[in-house]
């Protein structure tokens, strides 16, 4: 007689396993669509009803996804939205994609984790898999979710599989989903392996690991290694600041090794949902343990002053013009955390304006990706690019290098301009106005 996992197996191979993604967000929402092209039947769930109703109009919030397969999807019945979380009892495998913030006090917030597994744990049944891709800290598969789902009386790796494998979205990527190699690790060698047979209906390469611990901890170096590297270009661009160097100049001459050398480049501060974060959960974790992670904590340390950098400098070349922070016009390019994204989680660019606001400056921006964002209560508009509002702004200040922005004509109509992120790299005239970071 066939147990209720070894049922699952067929119903993942013959696509009859239905598919839930808890979560639509950057991270579960191109998941979701992934599985239901391959052709299951796929259940998303959030409990933000705005996104929601986007969804059921069959639009996408979301730049890498699509809004035409996202409708072509859901016209076929193979993709559904809701905030319902009473269908999780019928759902065959349930992909757990919450956000993993961090606290004002830099610790791990699980609430959001808690509150997906809390919804399971009451409608667990026998024959499901629940895999967690929230980035998080070594342990939590293992120390969180086994005993309270197997508090149901269930007991994983018989009667529910449960594995963790992280994600790795990078918007605005040039790598498609399926193209990055999936990382799975189980709680049992039968959850890893059930695990890695679903991804690989989605996904060219798996990769598996021995355990959920294992997993958890490859995402953390993943975006530990970038973190750091990322502290020492931004050192590196301090050190040169000092030294009357062009860090560009210098990172791009090293570049061409073709070895031993791997090019990080520095900028106005951590963006984005991994790098600025994930660092974070490893020490925290380690410090459990009574480990200090002294490169995680200098990195840290490192890429939180860039901010703060940038808003200095900005008040030094005003100074160079003979003008006060306090009333200057300033206009910031960019507020996304990278290039031709509209994500703006942890970006940078709001720690600048804040800080360029606190001094007194009248602050602007435009990002053709972001038309409004709310810093501190105060809802931001973004501006057009004119050659008039170039003229006006005593600084331009470029934070995120978007490629649908012509700088050859921002330096040309403008005074001065402060360059964090090296876009005006290729304008050959009216290079005295630039300064770099």
């Amino acid at each position: 007689m066939k147990t209720r996992l070894e049922e699952l197996r067929e119903k993942i191979g013959s696509r009859e396993a239905r598919i839930g993604v808890i979560g639509l967000g950057y991270v579960g929402l191109p998941l979701a669509l992934e599985f239901a092209k391959a052709g299951f039947r796929v259940a998303g769930i959030d409990l933000n009803a705005d996104k929601i109703r986007v969804l059921q109009e069959g639009r996408s919030y979301i730049e890498d996804v699509p809004s035409e397969e996202l409708a072509a999807v859901m016209k076929d019945g193979r993709f559904s939205a809701s905030t319902d979380s009473v269908q999780l009892s019928s759902i065959d495998v349930i992909n757990i994609c919450v956000p993993t913030p961090l606290t004002r006090t830099k610790d791990p917030d699980v609430s959001h984790l808690v509150a997906a597994l809390e919804s399971i744990q009451r409608r667990l049944r026998s024959g499901q898999m629940v895999i967690l891709g929230s980035t998080t800290y070594p342990g939590t598969t293992h120390e969180l979710f086994v005993p309270m789902l197997e508090s149901s009386g269930l007991k994983v790796g018989e009667d529910f599989a449960l594995a963790f494998a992280p994600e790795r979205i990078d918007p605005g990527s040039e790598w498609a989903v399926r193209e990055v190699p999936k990382v799975v690790g189980g709680e049992t060698p039968l959850c890893t392996e059930l695990a890695a047979e679903l991804y690989e209906t989605i996904f060219d390469t798996v990769v598996r690991v021995s355990s959920s611990q294992s997993a958890e901890m490859v995402k953390l170096l993943e975006n530990t290694f970038r973190a750091i590297n990322i502290g020492l270009a931004n050192e590196v661009a301090l050190m040169c600041d000092r030294l009357g160097l062009d860090v560009w100049e210098v990172i791009e001459a090293a570049a061409t090794k073709p070895y031993g050398f791997m090019k990080f480049l520095p900028g106005p501060g951590l963006g984005g949902h991994c790098i600025p974060v994930d660092p974070s959960y490893l020490a925290w974790k380690m410090k459990s343990l009574n480990f200090q992670a002294r490169f995680i904590e200098l990195a840290t340390e490192i890429n939180s002053q860039m901010p703060g950098h940038v808003v200095q400098r900005v008040a030094d070349l005003l100074n160079e013009d003979r003008l006060a922070v306090n009333g200057a016009r300033v206009l910031v390019l960019g507020v996304a955390y990278k290039r031709d994204v509209s994500d703006m989680r942890e970006s940078p660019a709001l720690d600048v304006i804040r800080g360029l606001v606190a001094r007194g400056a009248e602050v602007a921006y435009h990002d053709p990706h972001v038309p409004e964002c709310e810093i501190d209560g105060h809802l931001h508009k973004n501006v057009e690019l004119t050659d008039e509002r170039l003229r006006s702004s005593d600084l331009v200040a470029i934070l995120t290098d978007h490629r649908a922005v012509d700088y050859g004509r921002v330096v040309r109509e403008s005074g001065r301009v402060f360059d964090t992120r090296n876009a005006t790299a290729g304008v050959s005239d009216d290079r005295e106005k630039i300064r770099k970071l």
